[in-house]
């Protein structure tokens, strides 16, 4: 076993905090490399030259992995695979709240209106995916759609959706924190929450300052947990309802009868505003593009990784959240009174899922204690999912400008340091929980967050209108592009209406008789107000302009792309195809890159 000295331990720290300069890319040597490809796969291999050949293409490979290790300096790597970045994004999306939080929504909604309201959320969220997707596969750089929306838009736009996504990520990490406390405290509740918060916290740091590889090894196995159980709950749920239960009972559809929950109001207001509750909590369960673009900057061979990522994500993600749906309003009643009372008071952990209500009506009581530990895991995978974007996030700022230049320094290993730590900070607010009760402190950030992710959604869909109107000012050929969207620019206004509607009602309930509160107002439309002075002091103060067709910036940042996936090209001429393990093969197929 190695020997930990007091040398050792300094250079992992100055290796890890101590920020390595940028060296920029010449364009003189990109110019070289491009042309010396050229010239080796234009020669003729003539009996007895192939060795000859061969060793140039080995010279010039070598001078490309030095050139690229030139360009690595001072800026995040390219270490992710196509396998760690579909985990990533489901990792980021499916929470505790997809097995937990939608039991209280069930409870509103009823069954059908639930269903239904999943399913119509999914239909914006499919906007977002192939706008965001055809935006940062054509040009995959670092925080793709922040910088995009000041190339298209307006540097004042970009600063806007920039600080409310890093606000966006950065308050869903509490809500992690405290999402694991309160499924801890499914077993017990004699210890002090702040120990959970301190060990979860250095757990994201650790994580977070290693190189981004290993983020994406764990994130990929973390997730893969969250498939498992998600996947598990529904067959659960099948089995059950024809009977394979320990009382034998086949329930069916029992539970469907009268599907659609009354909700404020009686009648069919009421079951209208059951199907709006709904929809209100999905739009703030359902997301997923942005983890994608959030590491593009950072996956090897982007163009061949991202459109398989993305259209794959979006079908696995419809395919669990509404046979999540389905299954949870099959398995439990949302009239039940033990799922009424665990709401009522605030059951800890999985004791307030209608998974685990179904559960223990059917009298089975080892299952709730197995999934109450996966769900531990999923809590700990979202909350690192938040970290990283939050942190690539603001490097992404720093990067053009509107952010301190601090948070752009990255380490040998390509990890954004000081970006790390500051969004780090946003964890210390679960301590709140110390003085607050927790379900109190997770309906202020759900309020907080639910306003944010729609904004950033817009603002996404808003920055893809402007990006097509460059695309065909400039008369840039789309058939090139490597994910092309479907039924735009259509899709993409049909996306933004509806968002833009969901922001405005999304708090509606403070308004009607009686229910007014400055609290609650405040958190559900907060953001709104934030972004929009964000905006305009950003504008005022540097007197932005917006960017006409023609002036917008498409195509900075191809160069780099391109020479990226050329070097890919070159170690694979040399070393031949990567060999992969029977392992690697099984989760290649598990989780398909084509």
């Amino acid at each position: 076993m190695a020997k930990i000295t007091p040398k050792k331990v300094g250079k992992l720290l100055y290796d890890v905090f101590i920020p390595v300069a940028p060296v920029k890319p010449q364009g003189k040597s990109q110019i070289q490399y491009i042309q010396s490809h050229s010239t080796i796969e234009n020669q003729e291999k003539k009996p007895g030259e192939k060795v000859a050949i061969q060793d140039e293409t080995v010279s010039v490979a070598e001078e490309v992995n030095q050139e690229y290790e030139e360009m690595a300096k001072g800026h995040v790597h390219r270490n992710l695979t196509s396998r760690h970045l579909q985990l990533i994004a489901i990792g980021g999306t499916i929470g505790v709240a997809l097995f937990v939080n939608v039991s209280s929504t069930l409870a509103k909604s009823g069954p059908l209106s639930l269903l239904l309201a999943c399913i119509f959320w999914c239909t914006p969220i499919f906007a977002v995916t192939v706008s965001c997707a055809e935006m940062v596969c054509h040009l995959p750089i670092p925080s793709p759609f922040v910088r995009l929306a000041e190339r298209c838009v307006d540097e004042a736009f970009s600063f806007m959706t920039g600080w409310n996504f890093w606000v966006l990520e950065g308050s869903l990490i509490p809500w992690e924190l405290t999402l694991f406390n309160t499924l801890v405290h499914y077993w017990t509740e004699n210890y002090s929450p702040a120990i959970i918060f301190a060990c979860m916290i250095v757990g994201y740091f650790l994580i977070n300052v290693s190189t981004v590889r290993y983020y994406g090894e764990v994130e990929f196995y973390l997730g893969m947990g969250k498939v498992i159980l998600a996947i598990g709950l529904m067959i659960f749920v099948f089995i059950t309802m024809v009977g394979g239960n320990p009382h034998h009972d086949v329930y069916g559809f029992r539970y469907w009868k009268n599907p659609m929950a009354e909700y404020i109001h009686k009648g069919d207001l009421g079951r209208f505003q059951g199907f709006l509750a709904g929809c209100i909590a999905y739009s703030f369960l359902i997301a997923g593009p942005e983890y994608i673009s959030m590491a593009a900057g950072e996956v090897k061979n982007p163009r061949k990784a991202l459109p398989s990522a993305y259209k794959a994500v979006f079908y696995r993600l419809t395919i669990f959240f509404v046979g999540g749906a389905l299954a949870m309003g099959t398995c439990c009643s949302y009239k039940d009174p033990l799922l009424a009372k665990a709401l009522s008071e605030g059951a800890p952990g999985a004791g307030s899922s209608a998974y685990t209500i179904a559960m223990n009506n059917m009298g089975i009581k080892v299952l709730p204690h197995i999934v109450n530990v996966v769900l531990l895991t999923s809590a700990f995978s979202a909350g690192n999912s938040y970290t990283y974007c939050a942190s690539r996030s603001l490097y992404g700022l720093a990067i053009e400008g509107k952010a301190p230049r601090i948070f752009q320094y990255c380490n040998k290993d390509g990890v954004p340091i000081y970006a790390v730590l500051l969004s780090l900070c946003w964890g210390f607010l679960a301590f709140l929980n110390l003085g607050k009760s927790s379900n109190v402190v997770l309906t202020w950030i759900v309020n907080l967050v639910t306003a944010s992710q729609l904004i950033n959604f817009s603002s996404i869909l808003i920055t893809f209108l402007h990006f097509r109107g460059a695309v065909i000012a400039q008369g840039v050929d789309r058939e090139s592009f490597t994910f092309k969207g479907w039924f735009q620019p259509y899709l993409a206004y049909y996306g933004l209406f509806v968002i833009v509607c969901m922001i405005g009602v999304q708090g509606y309930t403070v308004f009607l008789p009686g229910n007014w509160d400055v609290t609650d107002f405040l958190f559900a439309y907060l953001m709104i107000f934030i972004d929009i002075a964000l905006f305009i002091g950003w504008k005022v103060l540097k007197r932005t302009k917006y960017k006409r067709p023609m002036d917008r910036d498409i195509t900075s940042g191809l160069e780099e792309v391109d020479t990226h996936e050329k070097y890919l090209a070159y170690l694979e001429d040399i070393n031949g195809p990567t060999k992969i393990g029977a392992v690697r093969r099984y989760l290649d197929w598990l989780i398909p890159t084509e």
